[in-house]
């Protein structure tokens, strides 16, 4: 089984490994062994091919709410986050980005009693604001909503996410990002409806966003890209 041997060693490092501040490398394991997953940083963190050519897969899916979601790609949740801090050179799992608090609004009314005395009543209600795709956390956008992704040299690795703030999470997880596009690639990654997650060192804007798909799937669909978001991380 594939992390019959790490899971031995994790279990050893429960009780007292992991009580130290920095990861074990393991001597004679690479992290394929390991994991059944090439996720070092010269595998492009198990994303070789980039997004916009031929023979392209996710390299790694992280989605916090269901961390098991793909069993064909690693999925950065679970064990497999005990095992990769053993290998300081293969890609880590994230720390979740903080969720928005919720704000508060106060309205006043104004009621009039029978005895012709008006009181003012101050109401205090609660909402939570719905996640939206602002600029937070650290990143600045670059453009919003549009048909195509990026493809420049500069390409560190890509996966799935569920959300913006998922991808943010990546990126602040990958050594040298700057840049995050997110977008949906219809009939492409399998069929998959979540986000694509591209990481890039250097920032972009939308003149740098010229993949629109265009690529012939297994079942004959052909992919396009559809909401299309570029955030360049805070320096």
């Amino acid at each position: 089984m594939r992390f019959t041997t790490v899971v031995a060693a994790v279990a050893v490092a429960a009780t007292g490994a992991e009580a130290l501040s920095l990861p074990l490398p393991i001597p004679g394991w690479t992290v394929s062994q390991a994991t059944g997953f090439n996720l070092d940083i010269s595998n492009k963190y198990g994303s070789p091919i980039p997004p916009w050519k031929p023979g392209h897969k996710p390299g790694w899916y992280y989605g916090p709410g269901n961390p098991f979601k793909y069993p064909q790609y690693p999925c950065l949740g679970g064990i497999i986050c005990k095992i990769l801090p053993y290998f300081p050179h293969s890609l880590q799992c994230p720390k979740p980005i903080p969720p928005k608090p919720p704000h508060t609004t106060t309205t006043t009314k104004t009621v009039k009693t029978t005895s012709t005395k008006t009181t003012t009543v101050t109401v205090t209600t609660t909402t939570t604001a719905a996640p939206t795709p602002t600029p937070t956390n650290g990143y600045t956008p670059t453009f919003s909503n549009i048909t195509a992704a990026v493809q420049a040299d500069d390409f560190l690795t890509f996966g799935l996410v569920e959300t913006i703030d998922d991808c943010f999470a990546m990126c602040n997880s990958v050594a040298g990002c700057g840049f995050v596009n997110t977008y949906h690639d219809v009939n492409g990654k399998g069929g998959s409806p979540d986000l694509t997650c591209s990481l890039f060192s250097k920032c972009h804007g939308p003149e740098d966003a010229d993949n629109r798909g265009g690529q012939s799937q297994p079942d004959g669909s052909i992919d396009f890209i559809i909401d299309s978001d570029g955030f360049c991380k805070d320096t």
